[in-house]
């Protein structure tokens, strides 16, 4: 498999806007988020989906999908968060942690279409990084 964008993100050939690392995990700002704080946290083993990652690994992406979470509700002023795990958009497990209010913002879909305002979550990653 060749490697993907997730995989040149976390090896810096790409750069992203980084909230959370550990050894087998790595958490950044999606640069066209659903809302403002949306997250995807992937396993630095490039597989293509969460259900065929190792038991340790998947459990270190469902641990840090948790800690995220949990900051995401502790900086930014939404009720709740969602995870999402869709796994077609890139052949890299992935989770989508979603910052939200009511379940329609849920349904609004997603766009790919804009220039990614990279100041603003710059600002943002630093506000959410630990």
């Amino acid at each position: 498999m060749a490697d993907s964008i997730f995989t040149k993100i976390i090896r810096g050939e790409i750069p992203s806007h980084k909230i959370y690392e550990d050894d087998k995990t790595f958490a950044f700002l999606d640069i066209h988020p659903l809302h403002e704080g949306h997250v995807l946290v992937i396993p630095k083993k490039q597989i293509e989906f969460v259900w065929d990652l190792p038991d340790e690994d998947y459990q270190a992406v469902m641990a840090t999908s948790k800690k995220v979470a949990l900051r995401l509700r502790e900086v930014l002023p939404y009720a709740f968060v969602a995870e999402r795990v869709i796994g077609v958009d890139v052949p890299h497990a992935h989770v989508h942690l979603i910052p939200f209010d009511t379940t329609d913002q849920l349904n609004e879909p997603q766009r790919f279409d804009s220039e990614a305002d990279h100041a603003a979550l710059a600002e943002l990653a630093s506000k959410l990084a630990f």
